[in-house]
């Protein structure tokens, strides 16, 4: 019961985040170019995160990955886990993300 509750609560979040990405991604990055460092993009893997894991956990994966694109951060090939980390709570969501 609770869980349905927490899917309906998630899921205009995730479908409003998800077409906001796809307008940046056929808008704004056209214009500024492929030039993410990782495989998927930057925008495809928070996309991916948020579809998998909802909203919160997969936005906070998303950003944990846009803030290790940057000069000295990490580069290569980078999926979405294929499953949440085990220490990661709603209450401590930096722990869903990777920043090193």
């Amino acid at each position: 019961m609770l869980r349905t509750i927490g899917l309906i609560i998630d899921f205009p979040f995730k479908w409003t985040a998800v077409g906001l990405i796809l307008i940046y991604r056929y808008s704004l990055s056209a214009f500024m170019g492929r030039t993410c460092r990782h495989a998927p993009s930057c925008s495809e893997f928070t996309m991916d995160a948020i579809k998998r894991y909802g909203f919160w956990s997969g936005g906070w994966m998303g950003a944990g990955r846009v803030y290790r694109c940057r000069p000295g951060g990490s580069d290569g090939f980078d999926p979405v886990p294929e499953k949440l980390p085990s220490n990661g709570r709603w209450y401590a969501p930096w722990r869903f993300g990777r920043w090193k």
